[in-house]
């Protein structure tokens, strides 16, 4: 391998099962098989990678969808990957803790930043860069979540790898002095890595559990449900924010900073 490019391009259909030639422009990013699995049957599209370690599919419109799996170390991964393709905008749809009295369970987030308390985007920039999005992809998706009826809410996230943290008292209070409005693992690796690697990248989070309540901490049967009422919504929402704003967005072009 001559250099990093000659390495992305070799391990990107290596992780993801998908030759080079058959990534879209426009690439959603998700956590869950199951939303791979419902493009797929939607689109009727074939699911590639089904043995390696990320599901994918893309659809006649040029959009792929990318199961990346979950954690910062893997969004790093799949945002450094991507960089072999080059994509005019990547969308992460993913699920998130509310933090606030007025973010609910089937909220929809759409971050202003994100913290970087996860550690991964260290390697990538000093703690003084900010975790941002593109700010004109975000304003297409906000368009579009208004269009299917939805309400939202804009914020700070808090991006950690700690992944049992519910009855830590100290990193609880941590975690209300920063008066984020939601906590995931994700997405502060996911604009971070992405202004590294000149991508355009949003993230449209929705609110699956509220942990700062005992009641509120996330069960196998409570995410089920939160699934079964909105993923649907998550998933065409994402669909069609990055399918339309090829042709109706503005330029989302990335500039560093």
């Amino acid at each position: 391998m001559l250099d990093r490019h000659e390495i992305t391009k070799n391990w990107l259909p290596r992780y993801t099962g998908m030759p080079l030639d058959g990534f879209g422009d426009y690439i959603l990013l998700t956590n869950f098989r199951h939303y791979v699995v419902k493009f797929a049957e939607k689109f009727g599209c074939d699911i590639q990678g089904e043995n390696r370690p990320m599901q994918s599919a893309t659809n006649s419109n040029g959009l792929t969808i990318i199961n990346f799996g979950i954690g910062s170390a893997n969004a790093a991964t799949i945002m450094d990957l991507l960089s072999a393709i080059q994509p005019k905008g990547a969308l992460f749809l993913g699920k998130c803790g509310g933090l606030k009295k007025s973010t609910e369970i089937g909220h929809f987030i759409l971050p202003n930043a994100a913290i970087r308390g996860e550690g991964t985007s260290n390697d990538y920039f000093p703690a003084e860069v900010p975790a941002l999005p593109s700010f004109k992809l975000h304003k297409f998706v906000s368009e579009k979540i208004l269009e299917h009826g939805h309400d939202y809410r804009t914020g700070v996230v808090y991006s950690t790898n700690r992944r049992i943290w519910e009855h830590d008292e100290a990193f609880l209070q941590k975690l209300k002095k920063t008066t984020s409005i939601g906590i995931d693992m994700e997405t502060a690796t996911i604009f971070i890595v992405g202004h590294y690697n000149v991508i355009a990248r949003g993230a449209l989070l929705l609110v699956s559990d509220v942990p700062l309540t005992p009641e509120g901490v996330k069960t196998e049967e409570s995410d089920q449900q939160v699934t079964q009422r909105w993923a649907d919504s998550h998933l065409q929402i994402g669909i069609d924010a990055m399918t339309e704003i090829g042709e109706k967005g503005e330029k989302i072009k990335h500039f560093l900073y």
